[in-house]
């Protein structure tokens, strides 16, 4: 069964929900057959899937690309879709707009969003409009020349009572969920128990009602830098390559594809053949 805002809201306080990012097809379905309980389809790929520097340059139809291909492959998993820079942040109309487009091209289930309240305006219409949000404060990437890189956020008095006001301010829009990124452990469980809203951390300790990771840091496909909260549950960067170099060789030395991989002809006809 498809699980529903309902479902994940009564596991607040109780267990935790478990959350990866997903971009294809493939991927969704064993996400979704290891019975995770959400996809996010992050604008985190135009790091991992489309190669830029950052998540700016990412667009609603590349959302809509990739949450369509993992919308098809999820049949229990709840999955929510990002809005991409500049798609919300204009006006209250072209964030109903863009959220909407999401949500009927793909199929999702709810749309998330980056910022506290000084955008609880647009969550509050994307509600409104039947649209389910999850919203996202601490660490917001789309911010981050803004920000000045990618930084814990929380850690002054100063940040840490804006944090716990936009995460009061989100809630009382509508949002259903809330993502904390980048915040003292701390911090984010006395947002968590002041909050009815889900909290999903990342990078912000154990004390939240949910976990999400990026399944390719997760599963050791990063270049570089990894960030310090991540853990690798496996490290298929060096499978893959070791699997391209075998086949890589077995090409140049003709051991494949072998006769076992190879289609045969008659004996008869290949003399014809060879007559012509």
């Amino acid at each position: 069964m498809r699980k529903t805002i309902f479902d994940l809201l009564g596991r607040k306080g109780q267990t935790p929900v478990s959350m990866l990012t997903c971009y294809d097809y493939n991927t969704a379905r064993t996400i979704d057959e290891a019975g995770v309980d959400m996809i996010l389809v992050g604008d985190s790929l135009g790091n991992v899937m489309l190669g830029y520097e950052n998540t700016l340059a990412v667009t609603v139809d590349d959302m809509i690309h990739h949450g369509k291909a993992v919308c098809r492959g999820a049949k229990e998993a709840f999955v929510v879709i990002d809005m991409p820079f500049m798609s919300y942040q204009p006006s209250v109309e072209e964030a109903v707009r863009n959220a909407g487009r999401i949500m009927k091209e793909t199929g999702c289930h709810a749309v998330k969003l980056e910022g506290g309240r000084e955008y609880a305006d647009r969550i509050k219409a994307i509600v409104e409009a039947g649209i389910p949000v999850v919203a996202h404060i601490g660490l917001t990437p789309q911010s981050v020349n803004a920000l000045g890189g990618y930084k814990v956020q929380g850690k002054s008095l100063q940040q840490a009572r804006k944090l716990i006001d936009d995460a009061a301010a989100v809630e009382a829009a509508g949002a259903f969920a809330i993502t904390l990124e980048c915040v003292p452990a701390e911090l984010a469980t006395l947002v968590t128990e002041r909050s009815n809203s889900l909290t999903i951390g990342i990078g912000a300790g154990n004390g939240c009602d949910g976990q999400v990771l990026v399944y390719q840091d997760m599963l050791g496909f990063t270049d570089g830098f990894t960030p310090m909260f991540v853990k690798k549950y496996a490290d298929l960067h060096s499978v893959m390559l070791d699997a391209f170099r075998q086949y890589k060789v077995e090409c140049e030395q003709r051991t494949f594809p072998a006769a076992d991989k190879t289609y045969a002809i008659d004996e008869d006809v290949l003399k014809e053949l060879r007559k012509l």
